[in-house]
């Protein structure tokens, strides 16, 4: 027999599920979200980036191209936002090396945007980790038909605290 706090707990977990709340770090077993990741075959720093969604409990697949920039057009990616990836995920475009926190933020709030995107290849963003050398600050930009505006600063793949008077 379930004393009343395991049963509590069961209904908690299976009220997150259909909603894909994250439990202890990772989605409940057969709630993980997908994404669809696209990369050059030969891109070294897109694995961490994957490596780093899965860790947060995506289920990843990989689609290997050597024409990921037809891709981005495809998808409507500004070509001052490209990055050296594409993926997607809900009917979103994430582009670059996007933290998973932010990318989940993305889903649960669901503003009308085309997607997220981080320029470039910022060091210490999830993928692009070096050993011995700090993190930069970098601005994670929510764009679509309405523009683009900044949603999140990090450093590294941890979120900065907002300041008053930024965007969130």
């Amino acid at each position: 027999m379930m004393s009343p706090l395991t049963r509590r707990r069961a209904a908690m977990l299976l009220a997150a599920v259909p909603f894909g709340i994250p439990i202890g770090g990772a989605q409940a077993a057969g709630a993980a979200v997908k994404i669809t990741v696209t990369k050059d075959p030969s891109c070294g720093c897109c694995g961490g980036w994957v490596d780093h969604l899965k860790a947060d409990g995506f289920a990843v697949e990989v689609v290997e191209t050597a024409t990921v920039n037809r891709v981005k057009a495809k998808l409507g990616v500004p070509s001052e936002l490209a990055a050296c990836h594409t993926a997607e995920v809900q009917g979103y475009v994430i582009e670059g090396h996007v933290p998973a926190a932010a990318i989940r933020r993305l889903l649960a709030e669901k503003p009308q945007a085309r997607g997220l995107a981080v320029p470039g290849m910022p060091v210490g963003s999830p993928g692009m980790e070096i050993d011995g050398t700090p993190p930069e600050t970098y601005d994670v930009v929510l764009f679509g038909p309405s523009g683009r505006r900044v949603f999140a600063r990090f450093e590294g793949a941890h979120e900065l605290n907002n300041e008053p008077g930024t965007n969130r």
